[in-house]
């Protein structure tokens, strides 16, 4: 059975004082590449650091006392699994969480901190799932779902009603989409209060399965494909969430890593904030296509748990992406000076050389030769362009790796 209006209303009005109403800002810096008028809504500032902490603790503020006697168990990535350990610490009952054996270490410790047990299993959470289903089973644990289940998407949806009364002529809504059931509770939301607001959802181009079942008439399970946005990397979309989003959605788009990546990036050096791949997914359709001049848009930052390695690579992805940091190999004549002239060109060009890696021994390098491979750090792509102008001007042999 669908969540009605009504009972989204009743999820905001049991939230208490552990669900925050977060911030919907105003970005300049994003209105201004973009052509549009871009809100943020800032669900990573949610306790423990997502959205997903409202369906977990709504739902099992909803179970009976028959139903919270053997504890609950629930299958997520990350960001589910800490919101149903928090709420699970809450309500003073036993949790266990089932997580893909690749799951992000941070996630994984946040968890367990909330006083959840936690089995990995699988490569991803569809494999998880099953696992959880399994203890479920053996242990008489009550299942709760990260999206398909009416009390979960319920409680998302309080999402869309925020939005709707921080800023009431929104034009566009774009809403990450994994299993569904935020941009499910988003669409009851925002569409039985205005209907003439479009929702867009947003998916990884690697589990596009939200998009491609909506597209075929059916659920189909679509995805496997390594991407760095785990929190949305779903096969199988929930029965529930797609009964829903297919006759209420506006439309599905999709992204790559490329572009979450810049996003991420943008967000964290023009915004100061951290947001992790899924929740960005909204922003990098945004940034890269640019598909609403004028209009009033709110893009939700999902979620704002990162793995703090990962996020060293998107500093260093991101800088290459936006032209400010370049990555070269270059052959040299294995004499003295031979690099320092070398420098000098890079030096005058007003670039900055921050890491070199110096290969006399390689198969691939000829004898009486030296190969070096520089990472430059400059003021952005004219820049960029100009150095690489001016090394081959100077017959300096190179080669481009980023």
């Amino acid at each position: 059975m669908n969540p009605s209006y009504e009972e989204i209303q009743k999820a905001d009005s049991m939230r208490g004082s552990d669900i925050r109403k977060t911030p919907l800002t105003f970005s300049p810096t994003f209105s201004s590449m973009t052509g549009a008028e871009i809100y943020l809504k800032s669900e990573f500032q949610q306790k423990t650091g997502s959205f997903k902490i409202r369906g977990a603790y709504y739902k099992i503020k909803s179970l009976s006392e028959d139903e919270k006697k053997n504890g609950v168990i629930a299958a997520s990535a990350g960001n589910h699994a800490q919101g149903v350990a928090f709420a699970a610490y809450r309500e003073k009952i036993s949790c266990t969480i089932v997580m893909p054996k690749n799951a992000s270490p941070a996630k994984v410790a946040a968890t367990i901190g909330y006083g959840a047990k936690v089995v990995l299993e699988g490569a991803n959470y569809d494999e998880a799932w099953k696992k959880a289903q399994e203890i479920s089973k053996q242990t008489g644990a009550k299942i709760i779902h990260a999206f398909d289940d009416p009390q979960i998407i319920a409680a998302q949806g309080v999402i869309g009603l925020e939005i709707l009364e921080d800023l009431p002529d929104v034009d566009e809504v774009y809403v990450p989409i994994g299993g569904g059931g935020l941009a499910a509770g988003t669409l009851i939301a925002i569409k039985s209060k205005n209907p003439k607001v479009k929702v867009i959802g947003v998916q990884s181009e690697s589990f596009p399965a939200m998009k491609e079942s909506v597209n075929n008439g059916k659920i189909v399970a679509k995805g496997g494909d390594r991407t760095i946005a785990d929190g949305i990397s779903v096969k199988n979309p929930g029965e529930l969430t797609y009964s829903i989003i297919k006759e209420l959605i506006d439309d599905i788009v999709l992204v790559n890593d490329a572009e979450i990546i810049k996003a991420m990036f943008l967000l964290m050096e023009r915004a100061k904030i951290v947001v992790e791949p899924a929740g960005a997914v909204g922003l990098a359709y945004l940034l890269h296509n640019k598909p609403s001049p004028g209009k009033k848009i709110v893009t939700i930052l999902a979620g704002g748990n990162v793995d703090m390695y990962l996020l060293g690579q998107i500093v260093d992805k991101g800088l290459a992406a936006v032209g400010r940091l370049l990555k070269m190999s270059i052959l040299l004549p294995d004499r003295p000076g031979a690099l320092k002239e070398v420098v000098d060109e890079i030096t005058s060009a007003n670039a900055n050389i921050v890491e070199v890696v110096h290969d006399r021994l390689s198969s691939a390098i000829n004898a009486g030769s030296a190969g070096v491979i520089l990472s430059l750090e400059t003021q952005g792509k004219d820049s960029a362009d100009k150095l690489i102008d001016h090394l081959k001007r100077k017959n300096i042999q190179f080669k481009l790796m980023t």
